[in-house]
């Protein structure tokens, strides 16, 4: 990526702590925002802020206008076949939580089961079991093996007549696995079994088609592929949007209300109660917009540069372990160094300005697998250099000798 590229991100030319340079690896929790994005929000609130949908006058049309081309850009950025299929959440999480919450009421009953991996995010845990705690469902979990794989010939065991749906991550936050997701969904429709995919940390690094996937349900959020934090998406087939109940009852999703009774609005406004963050929806469009505009493919392969760069730099110190990471793996690596503490190794290196992630990354199950309480995490976007993972590289071994 070009000089050019890092203009766009204001951010990164900061000064930590009035010393270091910014470098800025905690891409898998946020992405920085490029201007692009936040003047077109700006914008938005100076020229066309009025609520949507509900307007006859001018403003309001306006908005309306943005909102649902945003809809639409998403629609393509994903290949979904329609806008109805899209539905803007507040992030992954509630995605999650909204599938998990309405096929669970609509499509299963004590005993029921959902298989899971052993390397999801709390988000695909917890939202599960809290169903579990309402409706005395089971979950499954697929093992992963030493290397970091799904154990597929354990998931194709985990099916019986029970199953009622498939709920996994495209790629581990903690490991970089992608996993074969393609595959994952082939295997569930043989049994008729539905598959929610988590893309969290598949969307911001490569491309996404949910038609080839062939998945049912697929959640990401914006603040992870350079939009603004509070918005995410929901993509479902309709077959499926259709036949599960709302997640939140109020304006805008319904048609009718009477004390009587109520009638639903159509997809996708019948799970968007509420006035949705339409300046967001505009700001997760222009998001998308410009890696579309870099290039998806480019933006894969310069990351994928970077990670076997850095594994390669990390790989020639003393004392560093890697977990998990796979040849073709995506942006993320976790590491331990020595007996060093994840987090005092991750506290010094802010001191050199290197931001990094500690800690179980909300995956404790994968960490007691791992054998860990935690690890430090460096994670790429399409603005990092391979500068940036020398000075990486640089600030470890400064605190490796310390200790």
């Amino acid at each position: 990526m070009n000089e050019q590229v890092r203009e766009d991100f204001p951010i990164l030319a900061r000064r930590i702590y009035d010393k270091y340079p910014l470098v800025y690896l905690d891409n898998a929790a946020t992405t920085q925002k490029p201007r692009q994005v936040v003047e077109a929000m700006t914008q938005e609130y100076y020229n066309a802020n009025a609520n949507v949908h509900r307007g006859v006058h001018f403003l309001s049309q306006q908005a309306t206008e943005l909102h649902e081309e945003s809809r639409d850009v998403v629609r393509r950025f994903l290949n979904a076949r329609s806008t109805s299929e899209i539905v803007f959440t507040r992030g992954t999480t509630e995605s999650i939580n909204l599938v998990a919450s309405c096929y669970g009421q609509a499509f299963m009953k004590p005993g029921d089961e959902v298989i899971l991996s052993e390397m999801e995010h709390h988000s695909n845990i917890v939202s599960w079991q809290l169903l579990q705690a309402r409706q005395d469902i089971r979950l499954r979990v697929i093992p992963i093996d030493d290397q970091g794989r799904l154990r597929m010939d354990e998931y194709e065991r985990l099916f019986n007549e029970r199953t009622r749906i498939v709920s996994v991550t495209h790629v581990s936050n903690v490991l970089g696995t992608v996993n074969p997701v393609a595959e994952i969904v082939r295997i569930a429709h043989q049994h008729g079994v539905p598959v929610l995919i988590d893309g969290a940390q598949s969307t911001p690094h490569f491309t996404v088609d949910v038609q080839a996937m062939d998945c049912d349900f697929f959640a990401f959020s914006g603040h992870k592929v350079y939009g603004p934090t509070g918005i995410g998406v929901l993509y479902g087939k309709e077959q499926w949007l259709d036949r599960i109940p709302p997640y939140m009852g109020g304006g805008e999703m319904i048609k009718n209300v009477s004390f009587e009774r109520t009638t639903f609005n159509d997809l996708p406004y019948k799970f968007e109660a509420g006035t949705p963050d339409y300046v967001a929806s505009t700001g997760l469009a222009r998001a998308l917009d410009y890696v579309s505009a870099i290039g998806m493919s480019r933006i894969e392969a310069h990351e994928r540069d970077l990670t076997a760069y850095a594994l390669q730099q990390l790989g020639n110190m003393p004392g560093v372990h890697v977990f998990g990471h796979q040849p073709q793996g995506d942006a993320v690596i976790s590491f331990r160094v020595g007996n060093i503490h994840h987090l005092d190794l991750g506290t010094l290196l802010d001191r050199l300005g290197i931001a990094v992630r500690t800690g179980h990354h909300c995956a404790e199950p994968l960490m007691r697998r791992l054998g860990v309480e935690g690890t430090v995490r460096a994670s790429f976007a399409l603005y990092n250099t391979r500068a940036e993972v020398d000075a990486l590289v640089a600030g470890i071994e400064r605190v490796r000798k310390m200790f």
